[in-house]
C-alpha cells in the first residue's frame, strides 16, 4: 500500500507518495521550503513531480527540484499559462471570510514570481501513473483553476490540490476561477466514496458530501 507523507511548507502542503521504494512528489511549495522538500525526496526514489495547478504557492520550487532530482514535471496543459503570470486567471470568491482570503491571494500574486521551468508532460482525466511506481489515477478537477487536477490513489486516498481546502475548516475552495465547475469537481470527489482526503491547504479528513459544505 502507498504511504503518503505530508510535507508542511507554511500554510501549503506538498506530498510524497511512496510505494515499494518508488515515489511521486505532488506540488513543490513556496520559495524557502525547497531544501526541506529536497531532503524528504532524497530518502526515496522520486520519479515524477506532479503539479495540481499553476498557482505560485504550489509550484515555486519546481525548477530547483526538477534540476536536483533530475525527474520530469507533469501538470495539466490548461494551467501552463499561469506559470508565466498567475494574474492571467481572475480570482472570485463568495462570503466575507473568502473575501479576506482573496485579498491576501491577490497581493501575493502581485509580488511572487515563479522560477522558470517547462513541464515535460501534460496529464488529463483518467491518466494512470503506474509507470512511475504508484497506483494512482489522475482526476481533472477544474474550478479553482482551469487546469486543476488531483489523484485517486489505490482507491483509498485522494489528493485534491485546491479543488477543496481546509484552511479554517474542510470545504469547498474559498477562491476560484469558476464556482460551478468547482462544485462539479467537489461532487466528483464525493462520488469516490470512502477515501482519506489530502488538501493543498490543511490536514487530511475523511471524504464526505462536499457540495453541501458552503464556503
Amino acid at each position: 500500500m502507498a504511504v503518503i507523507e505530508q510535507i508542511r511548507c507554511g500554510c501549503v502542503n506538498s506530498y510524497l507518495i511512496e510505494s515499494r521504494g518508488r515515489a511521486i512528489l505532488v506540488d513543490t511549495g513556496r520559495l524557502g521550503s525547497e531544501e526541506k522538500i529536497l531532503n524528504m525526496c532524497q530518502k526515496t526514489k522520486v520519479e515524477l513531480i506532479l503539479l495540481t495547478h499553476g498557482h505560485f504557492d504550489h509550484v515555486q520550487n519546481t525548477s530547483f527540484l526538477k534540476e536536483r532530482l533530475q525527474v520530469p514535471v507533469a501538470m495539466h496543459k490548461e494551467d501552463y499559462s499561469l506559470l508565466r503570470d498567475n494574474r492571467k486567471e481572475p480570482i472570485s470568491h463568495q462570503g466575507l471570510l473568502a473575501m479576506l482570503v482573496a485579498e491576501v491571494a491577490e497581493r501575493n500574486l502581485e509580488k511572487n514570481r515563479i522560477p522558470e521551468f517547462v513541464p515535460d508532460l501534460y496529464l488529463d482525466d483518467g491518466d494512470c501513473l503506474s509507470d512511475y511506481g504508484i497506483d494512482a489515477t489522475v482526476m481533472a478537477l477544474p474550478g479553482h483553476t482551469r487546469g486543476s487536477i488531483g489523484l485517486d490513489i489505490e482507491e483509498k486516498f485522494v489528493i485534491t490540490g485546491d479543488a477543496l481546502m481546509n484552511l479554517f475548516y474542510p470545504g469547498l475552495s474559498m477562491i476560484y476561477w469558476d464556482r460551478e465547475k468547482m462544485i462539479e469537481s467537489a461532487l466528483k470527489i464525493s462520488a469516490l466514496g470512502a477515501r482519506k482526503v489530502y488538501f493543498g491547504h490543511g490536514n487530511p479528513v475523511e471524504n464526505r458530501e462536499w457540495s453541501r459544505i458552503e464556503i
